[in-house]
């Protein structure tokens, strides 16, 4: 549909109406979301995206199950490590240096799953990786932050994890078991469910993007350049990795992303939990939150208009043959 084609123009748009909106001159405020609103669109999301998961993509996790612990490893190893290596490279203010760090420990983001769809890569491979990590990260976030920059997480991760999982594990399995069930569902989802999940992601990062005006308002060149970095070394880390475990190619998009991409709504409670609501420390995680929508939503594009110029390409080679 054409939100799905289009999905960059409307990124952008929403996200940059959110941030201008004049909500002291209008007297209200339609982007900020309550916290039970954005729930409900992740769970749309989720529901959505599970009945676009096919069953030939559970088969090679059944065989390889390593494969999720292969991603989730390539995740908390890589991206703690980059972001901690950018600090080092730009000068920034121990806050901000601590916010690029938590960027790089926490787990990947829901919005990953929403791409790797875009991108014609696994949703099932990309949901498994997101609900591991979550699950895993009231244990790898505190270490890893601690290896890496000696600072220990005091936010309740446990609770956070359990709900963000069961958000994601839960709507996806019945989304997914509903559209096998039910040829009515299964019709609906192939003609509208790309859109519903993309429309309700277009709005949780707008949402996001309006709780941190003031925020996005500070983020310089430099933090910019050293965010970018983070994410594109998630990226190629992920794209890399699958490749030399010779994963499935639809595999290796899902992985890339789910790397680069990271949940940096958390990251941003985790620095006000550490640090304070006014710490500076908030600024990287909420710049990343967008940064990483808009890199991941333009490589995710990228590749399905490959796919489309090589079946184009394809085309009148196959119709010959079949003329033949």
């Amino acid at each position: 549909m054409a939100v799905t084609k289009s999905l960059l123009f409307w990124l952008v748009l929403s996200s940059g109406i959110a941030f201008m909106w004049p909500a002291e001159r209008m007297g209200f405020d339609p982007f900020i979301a309550s916290s039970e609103l954005l729930w409900s669109l992740i769970i749309v999301t989720m529901l959505c995206l599970g009945t676009l998961v096919r069953p030939d993509e559970l088969r090679p996790l059944r065989k390889n199950p390593w494969w999720v612990v292969l991603g989730v490893a390539t995740q908390v190893v890589v991206m703690p490590a980059a972001a901690w290596l950018a600090t080092q490279w730009i000068s920034m203010s121990e806050e901000i240096a601590a916010g690029v760090i938590l960027v790089g420990c926490v787990p990947g983001a829901m919005a990953s799953n929403v791409l790797t769809n875009t991108a014609r890569g696994s949703v099932a491979y990309s949901v498994s990786l997101t609900t591991v990590a979550t699950l895993l990260s009231p244990l790898t976030v505190p270490v890893v932050l601690f290896i890496v920059a000696g600072a220990q997480a005091d936010h309740p991760l446990t609770k956070t994890s359990l709900r963000l999982a069961l958000f994601v594990v839960l709507p996806t399995v019945i989304g997914y078991l509903s559209a096998r069930r039910w040829g009515e569902i299964r019709r609906f989802s192939l003609r509208f469910s790309s859109a519903v999940a993309s429309i309700a992601l277009l709005w949780i990062i707008a949402s996001v993007v309006a709780g941190n005006r003031d925020k996005l308002a500070n983020v310089g060149l430099l933090l910019v350049a050293a965010l970018l970095a983070v994410n594109v070394v998630g990226y190629v880390a992920g794209m890399a990795v699958a490749a030399a475990a010779s994963l499935p190619h639809r595999f290796r998009r899902a992985l890339s992303l789910e790397v680069g991409m990271q949940n940096a709504g958390l990251g941003t409670a985790l620095a006000a939990s550490m640090y304070g609501n006014q710490t500076t420390a908030t600024i990287p995680t909420a710049a990343y939150t967008f940064g990483c929508m808009l890199t991941g939503t333009v490589l995710a594009i990228w590749w399905c208009r490959g796919d489309e110029r090589r079946s184009l390409r394809e085309e009148p080679a196959v119709l010959r043959a079949e003329s033949n």
